[in-house]
């Protein structure tokens, strides 16, 4: 079976791969929000529906909706996979964030990207040099202590706390499973088309469990919210599998685990300006310690030095694209 390789435009993927890391990373603080009022199963529902009806849009306005034809030649076993473990991430994910903390769910939920590099170095043949492979090391180092005062919490947790942990855990593995599904995708079908189906499909998988009529018991804050939530989905899901078609997983994976740092940065800034929503985590010396060294660890992934053969194929490519 033949793999999907990346473009080489490796400065469009890393900078798509910040915008996604970016949007994951305020999400949880809107999701919090807006399940203080609606159901899990309504939530999910709405956000892939809104997905869905503005990739349509989208894909409409630029003549691109696949024809019957162009679906038929996918893999439609693995854009089945990829649908259901998608599905069952967002759900698993709203879960175990409802039971836990936004902080706490983007602890556990880093295994994801971990777990996806893993799966493009064993499945798509990917390498890491050895100033890569330090740099791995680096960022374990730093999530550990950074989330040292969380991973205590863990310890000590009511059991309700520790079920919710549990639950993100099995949602970073699905996740996983959905991104690695997503890269070997695109050798049939373009990221927009894909994320369309898996929208579609999604929307469906959760229709008759959602209760459309909670929304109406909705403040206008938490409509914002929810109607973030959705943009978000579309947002970040479109730049981060486009993401994957031009540079490679393991180094997608590296820049997401700058994620959890977005989200302490934002709860804190949205506990500062508005105390009533969410309350701030407190973060000691040896967690800014271990934030800097994630950042290090993350970066010297992303950019690390490639050997000389592979570093001249790209500029190869990238003349090519620019002349």
């Amino acid at each position: 079976m033949a793999l999907h390789h990346s473009t080489g435009r490796w400065r469009l993927g890393l900078s798509l791969a910040l915008v996604t890391a970016f949007l994951w990373g305020v999400l949880p603080i809107a999701l919090k929000v807006v399940l203080q009022a609606v159901d899990i199963y309504t939530v999910t529902w709405f956000r892939f529906l809104m997905s869905f009806g503005l990739l349509t849009i989208y894909l409409g306005a630029r003549k691109q909706l696949p024809t019957w034809e162009k679906l038929r030649s996918a893999r439609l076993n693995l854009l089945a996979i990829a649908t259901l473990s998608l599905a069952t991430n967002y759900l698993l994910y709203l879960k175990g964030l409802y039971e836990t903390s936004p902080t706490n769910s983007q602890v556990i939920i880093q295994l994801a990207p971990v777990l996806m590099g893993m799966g493009g170095l064993m499945i798509f043949k990917e390498h890491y040099t050895l100033r890569q492979w330090t740099g791995l090391g680096v960022l374990i180092l730093g999530m550990t202590l950074f989330f040292n005062d969380q991973l205590q919490i863990l310890v000590s947790a009511s059991t309700q706390y520790l079920i919710g942990s549990s639950i993100l855990v099995f949602a970073a593995a699905v996740w996983a499973i959905y991104a690695l599904a997503q890269k070997q995708l695109l050798q049939q079908l373009s990221s927009p088309v894909i994320m369309w189906l898996i929208y579609g499909g999604s929307t469906l998988l959760f229709t008759p469990t959602a209760s459309p009529h909670e929304l109406l018991t909705l403040t206008p804050l938490q409509w914002g919210m929810l109607l973030f939530s959705g943009f978000n989905t579309f947002a970040a899901y479109g730049a981060f599998a486009e993401a994957l078609d031009h540079w490679e997983a393991s180094r997608v994976s590296a820049v997401l685990s700058l994620t959890p740092i977005i989200t302490l940065g934002s709860v804190f800034g949205v506990a500062t300006l508005f105390p009533v929503l969410i309350d701030p985590d407190a973060m000691t010396a040896l967690g800014v310690t271990g934030a800097i060294l994630v950042v290090l660890g993350s970066f010297s992934i992303a950019l690390g030095k490639r050997s000389r053969k592979l570093l001249s194929a790209f500029q190869e490519v990238d003349r090519s694209m620019n002349p």
